[in-house]
């Protein structure tokens, strides 16, 4: 299998029930400036594998897509207004799927970095195809990486449908993010990436798990997660957003919505020298 040749084991266990094979897709689009990467969740549909979700939570695991679908939104708005960047768009494309193939709870998955996974739920698998495409996207030393995810479920708990969580290695991005969001009229709320959380994704069988027991901090624990793939977290954003409007609203129609990304243009300037 390819993934596996070119080092991507945890996007290959995570899509290898799926008659629909894997893919890594990698965007680069010209320019000179400086190097921003975005990488996209790109969950096609999600049974939850082997720890399948029960039916009322399954019947909207075609939006799990959500962050790709944000990403390419973004990387659009950035071509269209000519800004000199050189911009990648990263996007782990995969089926969760339940089949013979399916990876398993009690596996232990190797990553692109090199760190070990234990898998404690196979539904927690967004953060597995998002590690390797993090690890990849470092290995370019990128001026900034910026991640979006319809990651967990906890997100939603915290802070609803609305309001998207996201969490920012350095105060200023932070701070340009939440004041820009004002001005688009994209709401957003930053969420601390908190060191002491760290121990719970540290199971001591494997290097990390993926689905710390307990129920504590679901979203802040997925984050710290995915910080671990990237060599230099000071210059990484992550959001996890739920990426979906039930009722017709002010935002549009039911259904997909964009969740971050008119802020993160507007505050572009501020989070990277253009």
């Amino acid at each position: 299998d390819k993934l596996l040749e070119q080092n991507f084991p945890m996007i290959h266990a995570v899509g290898a029930a799926s008659e629909n094979t894997p893919r890594l897709i990698d965007l680069k689009i010209g320019g000179s400036g400086p190097k921003l990467t975005l990488v996209g969740k790109g969950v096609c549909f999600d049974t939850g594998g082997l720890n399948i979700k029960p039916g009322n939570s399954m019947g909207l695991m075609k939006k799990d897509m959500g962050g790709a679908a944000n990403v390419l939104g973004l990387a659009r708005a950035i071509m269209g207004l000519g800004l000199d960047l050189q911009l990648r768009v990263l996007i782990p494309a995969v089926e969760n799927s339940i089949a013979g193939a399916a990876f398993r709870p009690g596996d232990i998955l190797n990553s692109r970095k090199g760190l070990s996974v234990e898998i404690n739920n196979t539904d927690a698998e967004g953060r597995l195809v998002l590690a390797d495409a993090l690890s990849y996207a470092s290995e370019d030393n990128p001026d900034l990486i910026i991640s979006m995810a319809t990651l967990t479920g906890a997100a939603r708990v915290a802070l609803g449908a609305d309001l998207a969580p996201f969490y920012a290695g350095l105060d200023s991005h932070a701070s340009a993010i939440s004041k820009a969001s004002v001005e688009a009229m994209d709401p957003v709320w930053r969420m601390p990436f908190w060191d002491p959380y760290d121990k719970l994704i540290e199971p001591q069988i494997a290097d990390l798990d993926n689905a710390p027991s307990g129920g504590f901090a679901g979203s802040i624990t997925a984050a710290l997660f995915l910080r671990r793939f990237v060599e230099k977290p000071e210059k990484y954003i992550h959001f996890d957003i739920y990426s979906w409007q039930q009722n017709a609203g002010v935002l549009g129609p039911k259904g997909g919505i964009t969740q971050g990304p008119r802020a993160i243009l507007l505050a572009l300037d501020e989070l990277i020298s253009i």
